[in-house]
């Protein structure tokens, strides 16, 4: 069913972002700290048994010089300087098997998969543990309020600054050029892709589907959704703790981030989408800085638009490329 805001208001709504005044230092002082470890980046060759590919077990340093594990896919048949799409996992999976994220490399890209620490339970398993580096406060079962007292504590402050590490990571691959660099995800994925949009420069392209992390009050507002529920919850019982909260969730909110996108970006939205709902993706979309379009799916829910956007999202990356080498 249709929940939220009209399509004709969607479009427009464009809600005024809570920005933290320290917003831009909170980010280069945690990505100053994360480069101070030297990045580390070990790739070992796999047998998975796909005879069309090249696939590789990688491990890299990101926050505070934890390991983070990835897989590396690019086709065995490739151009010299191949163009690579880094992507970010939905919320509660891993990193699963090679098998599982075919789809670029099976379209001649090559594609850095990133584990995201600690999750790997909900689908697909994850090799990666989250080791943060003291202690986090009381929270709500899953890992939206982990450290949520604190930005500097809090849970996403380390799966960004381990996205931006993959990016560099991806950067140092051989044969990757390191000039055609994307980030892709869908909904954890996609969120987490919104916020590399504003902490690395020089993507050349930003693919968010039915991205999560987008407009926290609104969301909670307008959803009894999980994960978006385990803020709900966490609130419910500490209930003199709400503005810590939302102050907190105002340094990962990606309408902050994407204001200073420059990247080209597709989206996507379902209308129906219980999980994401679509204001928050609009509230993502009309304040992204770059160029950008979405795909609308009127009537699907989380899963958006399935194997016809993989379609268009391959056509909109592939598009970015033959950009790129006009120039």
């Amino acid at each position: 069913m249709y929940f939220d805001l009209p399509l004709e208001q969607l479009r427009h709504y464009k809600p005024a972002r809570e920005e933290p005044a320290d917003f831009s230092e909170f980010w280069d002082e945690s990505i100053r700290e994360t480069k101070k470890h030297p990045l580390d980046l070990k790739i070992e060759p796999v047998d998975f048994g796909l005879s069309l590919l090249d696939t590789f077990d990688v491990t890299y340093a990101g926050y505070g010089g934890q390991p983070i594990k990835a897989w590396f896919i690019l086709p065995k048949i490739r151009e010299k300087d191949i163009p690579c799409v880094v992507q970010y996992i939905g919320y509660g999976g891993g990193r699963g098997f090679p098998q599982d994220w075919l789809i670029w490399p099976a379209s001649g890209f090559a594609t850095l998969v990133m584990d995201t620490r600690g999750q790997g339970s909900s689908f697909m398993n994850g090799d990666t543990p989250d080791i943060p580096d003291c202690g986090s406060s009381h929270h709500y079962p899953g890992f939206m309020t982990v450290g949520i007292l604190d930005p500097k504590q809090y849970y996403y402050r380390r799966v960004f600054c381990d996205a931006v590490r993959a990016v560099e990571a991806a950067r140092n691959l051989s044969p990757v050029d390191p000039r055609k660099i994307a980030v892709c995800g869908k909904s954890q994925g996609g969120g987490i892709s919104l916020a590399v949009s504003g902490l690395v420069p020089g993507l050349i392209a930003v693919m968010a589907d039915v991205p999560f992390l987008c407009n926290f009050k609104r969301a909670v507002s307008v959803t009894d959704a999980f994960p978006y529920n385990e803020i709900t919850q966490f609130c419910k019982i500490n209930r003199d703790k709400d503005e810590c909260v939302f102050e907190t969730l105002s340094y990962f909110d990606a309408m902050n981030f994407v204001c200073r996108a420059d990247a080209p970006a597709l989206f996507s939205v379902g209308l129906m989408d219980l999980t994401c709902p679509p204001s928050t993706v609009f509230s993502a979309f009309n304040h992204y800085a770059g160029e950008k379009q979405i795909e609308i799916y009127d009537f699907n829910d989380h899963e958006g638009g399935g194997s016809h956007h993989d379609i268009k999202r391959t056509s909109f990356f592939r598009d970015q490329v033959n950009k790129k080498r006009g120039e």
